[in-house]
Order: structure tokens, then sequence, then C-alpha cells
């Protein structure tokens, strides 16, 4: 008889209890700790954004410097005298072009050529008539030295009464008739000559040179386009080639108000500060006073010219000008108070502070307000010389609230 099947006994694989309960105590622990560490990382990362301090620049405030009264402000723009937009005085296709932007010319430079293969032809064929009509100038004088021959043999039988007045006559015309026509002649080649000129003109029109010493500013036209001296073409022509500043010419030019325009004389001292280089100022002297006033504006424009020209002042550039008075008048003293820049005072309630810095805090301090000097503002009262003021930084700064300097 076949032996039975031995069943397995599956009561060996139950779970302890004991173990059972354990390993549910581990992963709850695990869980908590990891609850807690995220807590932590969070209150850590929220008291390290609390205590976190602002970030700000500073500056010195300095005493005046000696010398004339500030009378008034301005802003306006550095402006050249000469400024050229250059173009062709025909229209014609661009054969050349032999500038870059920032190139230095000289005047009589070659900007641009056209093509003048038309207008090369019109004066070929000029000069081929003139050389024509100048030819039978030759002919004409041969003719007419044949002519004298036979007038004098003509005079000489007339004397001799051989032959009849009517004779001479003809010889007489005919010798006077080719004088006539040789000068007529004459008159053709000079005319021939005018429009050889005309033509040669045409010509010389195709190139376009640079009208006076500068650097090019703009490039206008490239090779193959077509140019004008007028709009045309809908917009597919263009009417210049370079534009050309003189910067020697370079000055500034300010709108004053009419209500100050009586404080601005010529010869005026004037100094310019550059928006691109605030700390640099630049001696200047009013050249003109333009007589005429806006009306809508209800300022007058000046013309300021600087003492001394320098690379860096360049074309359209923003300055601010302050207008001095006569330094006699002023008796030799110097001006009251600080100054710090503009940036580092602030409006508060209709007050004017600054933040004033100790240590590592700050403190609001309220100031009186005097002239402003290019990018700087005179402080009558509130600060000291050497005294340090933020002067950039968010604008919710707190009196004694701590802070870092930027460096």
């Amino acid at each position: 008889m076949p032996e039975a099947p031995v069943r397995p006994d599956l009561g060996g694989l139950h779970i302890d209890a004991h173990k059972r309960s354990a390993r549910k105590a581990g992963g709850r622990i695990t869980i908590v700790l990891l609850v807690v560490v995220a807590a932590l990382v969070i209150v850590g990362g929220v008291y390290a954004y609390m205590r976190q301090t602002p970030s700000v620049q500073v500056a010195t405030a300095d005493a005046p410097e000696t010398g004339p009264t500030a009378l008034l402000n301005a802003s306006g723009y550095v402006t050249p005298q000469r400024r050229a937009t250059v173009a062709a005085k025909i229209t014609g296709r661009v054969t050349g072009v032999f500038f870059t932007e920032g190139m230095r010319v000289n005047k009589g430079f070659v900007l641009a050529t056209l093509d003048d293969s038309d207008v090369q032809k019109a004066l070929a064929s000029a000069k081929a008539d003139r050389n024509a009509t100048q030819a039978s100038i030759l002919d004409l004088q041969v003719q007419l030295k044949n002519s004298q021959i036979e007038l004098h043999r003509a005079e000489a039988l007339r004397a001799a009464g051989v032959q009849t007045q009517e004779a001479l006559d003809n010889a007489t015309m005919a010798a006077d008739s080719l004088r006539a026509k040789i000068e007529y002649t004459q008159q053709q080649v000079l005319a021939a000559d005018a429009r050889i000129k005309e033509a040669q003109q045409a010509v010389d029109n195709c190139v376009i040179s640079a009208p006076f010493n500068g650097i090019i500013v703009s490039k206008d036209a490239q090779l193959g386009e077509m140019v004008s001296p007028i709009s045309a073409g809908g917009g597919f022509t263009r009417t210049g080639i370079a534009t050309i500043v003189d910067m020697a010419s370079n000055e500034i030019e300010v709108d004053v108000n009419e209500n100050y325009i009586a404080r601005v004389k010529p010869k005026q001292d004037v100094t310019a500060v550059l928006d691109a280089y605030p700390d640099w100022k630049i001696p200047c002297h009013v050249r003109t006073i333009i007589p005429t006033a806006d009306r809508q504006k209800a300022t007058v424009e000046v013309r300021v010219a600087f003492d001394k020209l320098d690379p860096r002042i360049l074309p359209d550039m923003g300055v601010k000008v302050t207008f001095h008075g006569d330094e006699e008048k002023q008796g030799g003293k110097a001006p009251a108070g600080v100054m710090v820049p503009q940036n580092a005072v602030r409006d508060d309630s209709d007050q004017k502070i600054v933040f004033l810095v100790s240590g590592d805090h700050i403190e609001r301090r309220a100031v009186k307000v005097g002239a402003n000097n290019g990018t700087q503002t005179q402080i009558l009262a509130g600060l000291a010389a050497g005294d340090t003021v933020v002067v950039g930084g968010p604008t919710n700064l707190k009196d004694g609230e701590a802070v870092s300097i930027k460096r």
C-alpha cells in the first residue's frame, strides 16, 4: 500500500506577539524623530531669518569746499555744436562703404561711393562731343587760310582792273563767313566744356566725403542699398550715409526756468557733474544765453562750454550743472554744514532725516537741508563732518536697528 503524504506543519511560522509589538514601537519612534528634526530645521531657519540684519551702503559726511556759492542748479545734456548726418546729393546704389562706427575721420575722407556707371558714360559722351567740335575748327581754319589767299588775289586783280567788284565782294564774304564759323565753333567748344564739367560733377556726386573732422557715431547705409537725398521708395531708400560728430565742439545745453534766468550771466563759472561720473566735477563757464524763451516750458536755453575737453565727455550724456555766484561777495567764508550724497536724505512724515551709522546699529537723525550741488546735498544742521550715513539699503529701516555694512 502506498504511504500517505506528509502534511507540512505551519504552526512554526507564526510571529511572536512580543516581537510584533516591538517592531511597531520602533517604527513609531523613527517617525517621531523625523518630525522633531524637521521642526527643528524650520524653527532654526525662521530664527535665522528673523535675526538677519539688513545690508546697507554708507558714505561719509564731508565739510563743504570753500569757494563761490551755488546760485542755481539745472540739468541738461551734452550736445555738440557740429553734428551732421552726411547724405548723398543724388539717388544711387551704394557700391562701397569705407568706415565703421567709432572711427575718427578727417575732412575729405571718402565715406562711401555710389554706382557711377551711367554718369561715367555721360561724361565720356560729353568729352567726345567736345573733341569733335574742336576738331572741326582745324578744318575751318584751313578753309579760312585759302579764303584769305583768294581775297588777296581778288583785291590785286580788282586794283589792276582785271576783275569785277562783285568777285572781290564774294571773296571778302567768304573769308568773313569762315571767321564767323570759327568763332561760333569755338563757342560750341566752350559749351561742350561746360557740359563736361556738369558730367564730372555728377561723377563726383557719387563719392561721399566727410565735411569736417570728427568721429563716426552712426552707420546709416550698407553696401548695395539705395540712398537718396529725399525720402523715396516706400521706406526702402536710405536718406543718410553716416552721422559724424565733432567731439571738439561738445558743450552743455540746459533749460533754465525763466524766473531764475537773471542769475545767469555770460562767462559765469559753472561746475558740471556727468551722470556717468558722479564724483567728477568739471569746470565750465556760460558760453551764451539764447535770447528767446520757450512759452510752453517757461524756460530759457543756456549753452555752457567746458573749460577743458576730455575723451570721457560724450554727446547726449546727462549732466547736472551748478551756476556759481561771485566769490568776493562771500568774504572768504566757508559754507555752513556738511555735504552728503542726495540719496542719503529721506522723507519721513514731511521731515528730512538721515540714518547715522553708529557701530553696528543705525540712528535716525532729523536734519535741516540746504542747497543741492550736483549729486551732493548741503546739510545745515544735524550732522558733523566725518559722520557715516546710510546711502543705500532697505526703505523700511528703523531707529536702533542692527545693520551690516556692504563693502
